[in-house]
């Protein structure tokens, strides 16, 4: 039997076209999902955000802040410079500066000292007795030491204070300074602060009262003590500064000061 070989050619390229559409299959099937996964992650996924370079300046809002370390100010709030802290207290202030009050109805001026406590009157006694001693070493034993030690200055006065004294004396030797101090407890004085831990008998009595209200007897008791342009002085300053004895209830020596 004999084949007719003009269908052949046809025959094979059919063949042929069938068998390369069947190789292509597979490629497509494969090829296709991969490129739309690679599109759908190319369009989910955020632009990365390229950092300016020194010195360049961002667009506005094109870069996140970061947050402020914990108990620090937000930078965008102004910063409080309020002052905050306690008032410092005067470093010259408490009981030994001047009183003087002039809204304050003035305490009452007492020469007698038989109304004073028993304490009170032995410790102003010793005192004016040593002044008239002209020996300064005879206050060491009224002044003390430690913690109940009379305060002679109302700053800083470390070392002996028999030799403080002294160079606190016009002389030298300190009679100058103890005439100082008797012509002081020999003045009238005020009981202040009754009734209150801080309560005090003080000499003189310008220390509780405003100078530019005594009278003229007054005056006279007050040039005794200064002279009369330390008084001007005083009046501007608004208050007695001179020196000034404070002891308490109890009879100690509190202080012998001078100053403001």
């Amino acid at each position: 039997m004999r084949f007719s070989m003009s269908g052949r050619p046809r025959g094979l390229a059919l063949i042929i076209l069938i068998a390369a559409s069947c190789l292509a299959l597979p490629l497509c099937l494969t090829s296709t999902p991969s490129y739309a996964l690679s599109e759908i992650q190319r369009e989910d996924l955020p632009s990365p955000v390229t950092p300016p370079a020194t010195g360049e300046s961002a667009a506005p809002g094109a870069t996140v802040p970061m947050p402020q370390a914990p108990g620090t100010k937000p930078s965008d709030q102004p910063a409080d410079d309020t002052d905050k802290s306690e008032p410092e207290t005067p470093a010259n202030g408490g009981i030994t500066s001047p009183r003087a009050d002039p809204d304050a109805p003035p305490p009452a001026v007492v020469y007698d000292l038989d109304t004073l406590p028993e304490p009170v009157k032995r410790m102003h006694g010793l005192i004016i007795e040593a002044c008239r001693t002209g020996d300064i070493e005879k206050l060491r034993s009224l002044i003390g030491k430690g913690d109940s030690m009379t305060q002679l200055s109302l700053g800083d006065s470390d070392g002996d204070p028999i030799t403080f004294l002294k160079s606190l004396s016009g002389d030298g030797d300190g009679q100058e300074i103890l005439a100082i101090l008797e012509e002081v407890l020999s003045a009238g004085y005020v009981h202040v602060d009754t009734g209150t831990p801080q309560e005090l008998y003080v000499w003189p009595y310008f220390f509780a009262l405003p100078l530019d209200k005594l009278d003229p007897r007054q005056r006279v008791e007050l040039f005794k003590l200064v002279t009369a342009s330390d008084y001007d002085d005083m009046k501007q300053f608004g208050a007695y500064i001179f020196y000034r004895v404070g002891i308490t209830p109890t009879g100690q020596w509190l202080f012998f000061v001078a100053g403001d």
